[in-house]
């Protein structure tokens, strides 16, 4: 018999967040320029240069190692549409209002550093939320509020939505 474990992971990637990050996707625009924090070796970025072949990719690891793993895979890019850096979710070595789509899979909320290289009106994803669903439910509100403070406000999934994750847009600035 087949238990969750086996279910979940497919040559050596864990399907479930992608899961929910694919969907996820569904209910944001089409970005110009993502990043991707807490990119393990790729597959979030990747995902997201499948999803939106026009969009630049960024991702961001702390993890030398898994920097380099996932800068191996990423194959003939003459654009240069997809890279990697090392670097934390507390200090985001990116400008100002550069991503229109942000997305953290691992890694610490760091709301202000979010708000610091989010355009006005661009999008957050967080996915998967950590915790079991009533954890979850509790870790969600207080993401909300945190984020509500630097001037997130959450979007709705649509009726497609499935998976473990939340959404946000960060208010146009006056």
């Amino acid at each position: 018999m087949i238990g969750w474990a086996e279910i979940a992971m497919i040559g050596g990637v864990s399907v479930l967040p992608l899961m929910s990050l694919a969907s996820a996707l569904l209910n944001v625009p089409i970005p110009e320029r993502a990043l991707v924090i807490g990119s393990a070796q790729g597959e979030p970025v990747f995902l997201l240069a499948r999803e939106f072949p026009s969009a630049r990719i960024r991702g961001l690891d702390p993890s030398l190692a898994r920097v380099r793993e996932a800068t191996s895979r990423v194959g003939l890019d003459p654009e240069g549409r997809v890279a990697f850096k090392t670097g934390k979710p507390s200090a985001l070595p990116y400008p100002d209002g550069f991503f229109d789509l942000v997305v953290l899979c691992e890694g610490r909320l760091a709301p202000g550093e979010l708000d610091r290289v989010l355009r006005p009106g661009g999008h957050l994803i967080l996915a998967p939320l950590p915790g079991g669903r009533p954890a979850r439910r509790l870790r969600q509100r207080i993401l909300e509020a945190r984020l509500a403070r630097r001037g997130f406000t959450g979007v709705p999934a649509g009726s497609e939505a499935v998976g473990n994750f939340y959404i946000a847009r960060l208010d146009d600035r006056d």
